[in-house]
């Protein structure tokens, strides 16, 4: 909410009630919005600027109408804001210089800036973003030879506590907006453009944060990333990434999402998932089966499980055969990934001999199975790594 104070009725160190001058408060509309709360209280909250990016178009039309301006001067702004992800309300060139002071009078756009840039011996680029409030996020540019991935995070820190994840020793401090999301991707693909002289090819939602605990946002700046009249890219290209919240699963395909679904899976065995992922006690296996199930049924997509094999926790074939039967409930393929170590951590690679073990057993039931190599090791830029660790994080959070 906007800075502001809330003042309650006969509160006798202010001094009025909000029934008691009328003039004086008709007074301070010029320079405080008013609102009414319940039984009954008064806030008084400075007047801020707007971030232009969290309206609409259709209120980007009311707001120019309002203002005497023609109707589709909202679709100039839109096109400068979402299509050519412009930064500052003065190179818009196609509006007047008075509609451009009217912009800058009115709103903000809080636009990311990339403080620190890291480049890995094997190409990766991982970004410390600044947010417009000094908060700290991070993405990655994962280059191979026929793509380049943008991962992107959701939120600032993490609420989940996943016991391999470095970002879960973050506190979640907020969810990221459409804009901020959509701001990673921008960068990233001028990065791409830069450094590579090739263009952005895939998106994934698996950096700092659960998507789907910030769906609204995520739904939004996907649609931004997307549309025609943002930056185009097909919904194919995007994968989103989740530790598997039933409900949330559920919801995304009734709402007729067009892109990937993939899951933090990691065992298919309750007991273990919960001593990895603690959010499995609340949501076990069987409801996110079922989930599944509806996802499949609605979307017609297959579901890629993401899965680490750890020494002495589910390096065994009781664990690899469980993987192979819950491949079963849906059309799916595995990626097993090569686990990143976070300082000096109880969790440690497994051995290979216990990767050949699930490849073999889940090929041997027709499920596709693929190692994945990490990137970016080290600038702790891997999955499940992103933790703040450089010093532009460090200083932005004393």
């Amino acid at each position: 909410m906007i800075k502001g104070r809330e003042i309650k009725e006969n509160n006798s160190s202010f001094p009025f009630t909000y029934r008691d001058d009328l003039r004086w408060v008709k007074s301070q509309f010029l320079k405080f919005e008013i609102f009414q709360f319940p039984n009954p209280y008064l806030c008084l909250v400075e007047n801020q600027k707007k971030d232009i990016r969290k309206l609409s178009l259709t209120e980007l039309e009311e707001f120019f109408v309002a203002q005497g301006e023609k109707k589709f001067r909202a679709k100039q702004v839109y096109e400068w804001l979402w299509n050519k992800s412009l930064k500052n309300f003065d190179d818009m060139s196609n509006l007047s210089l008075s509609t451009r002071e009217l912009l800058k009078n009115h709103f903000s756009i809080n636009h990311i800036q990339v403080d620190l840039m890291q480049h890995s011996s094997d190409g990766t680029i991982k970004n410390a973003v600044k947010l417009f409030d000094d908060k700290i996020v991070e993405s990655v540019l994962i280059p191979t030879t026929k793509r380049i991935t943008a991962c992107v995070s959701s939120q600032v820190g993490c609420s989940l506590d996943c016991n391999f994840c470095a970002t879960a020793r973050l506190k979640r401090m907020r969810n990221l907006t459409p804009g901020e999301i959509y701001d990673q991707v921008v960068a990233i693909k001028e990065e791409a453009e830069t450094y590579f002289q090739r263009p952005l090819t895939n998106i994934v939602f698996m950096g700092m944060g659960e998507p789907l605990l910030n769906y609204a946002n995520v739904i939004e700046a996907i649609d931004k990333i997307t549309a025609p009249e943002g930056l185009g890219m097909a919904p194919r290209r995007i994968t989103l990434s989740t530790v598997g919240i039933p409900k949330m699963i559920r919801k995304m395909a009734d709402d007729d999402v067009k892109f990937n679904l993939a899951i933090s899976l990691h065992s298919a065995i309750n007991e273990t998932r919960s001593r990895l992922m603690p959010i499995n006690d609340t949501n076990p296996l069987e409801d996110l089966g079922d989930a599944l199930k509806h996802w499949y049924h609605k979307t017609k997509r297959k579901v890629t499980y993401e899965y680490v094999i750890w020494e002495g926790v589910n390096d065994d074939e009781r664990h690899a055969r469980a993987l192979a039967k819950f491949c079963k409930i849906i059309p799916s393929k595995v990626n097993i990934i090569q686990y990143n170590p976070i300082d000096e951590g109880e969790f440690r690679q497994a051995k290979p001999e216990a990767v050949e073990l699930y490849v073999r057993i889940l090929e041997s039931q027709g499920i596709i199975a693929k190692v994945r190599k990490s990137r970016g090791q080290d600038i702790d830029a891997a999955c499940g790594q992103l933790a703040n660790k450089n010093e532009v994080a460090q200083l932005s959070s004393i």
